[in-house]
């Protein structure tokens, strides 16, 4: 049996958890949390919805129960159909991140395998995310390549 599941509405606290351990180390340090509360029914909901276009996968913290281990987070895109990518699925990986007292034990890797084959059967021919130095030996591991990227950002 495997140590990944696929997470729950009632792990949408714990998910929030470790995204802002994520994001904090990458901020190399703690950012505000605040957010989380009005993120929390919004994410509740994304979980509930089995056949939606979100997915995220957990690891259940071996030494603190009710806690998580790790999360692997995804999301299926449409975009117009090109060469390579008739159908126009994409995937997109975000929010990996393992609890500091359980790295180095492959659930970050068991969840990116389960994610990983989520798209599969939905159809996905490309997956992108944005890697940390720290983390890209795992995704090259995993068939990963590092691209040019021209992406811009707006804010509002």
């Amino acid at each position: 049996m495997s140590l990944v599941r696929r997470a729950v509405p009632e792990d949408a606290g714990e998910v929030l958890r470790l995204r802002q351990v994520m994001i904090d180390s990458m901020a190399a340090g703690p950012g505000d949390a605040g957010w989380h509360a009005e993120s929390l029914p919004t994410l509740r909901g994304r979980l509930a919805d089995p056949d939606g276009d979100f997915a995220a996968f957990v690891v259940d913290h071996p030494e603190r129960p009710g806690a998580l281990a790790a999360l692997v987070a995804g999301t299926l895109e449409y975009r117009i159909g090109r060469a390579g990518n008739p159908h126009g699925l994409i995937g997109h990986v975000f929010s990996v991140a393992t609890d500091p007292d359980a790295r180095r034990r492959g659930y970050a890797r068991a969840c990116m395998t389960e994610l990983l084959e989520w798209f599969r059967e939905r159809g996905v021919r490309q997956v992108d995310l944005n890697a940390s130095a720290d983390a890209e030996p795992l995704y090259a591991s995993l068939g990963f390549v590092r691209k040019p990227d021209p992406s811009m950002r707006l804010r509002f």
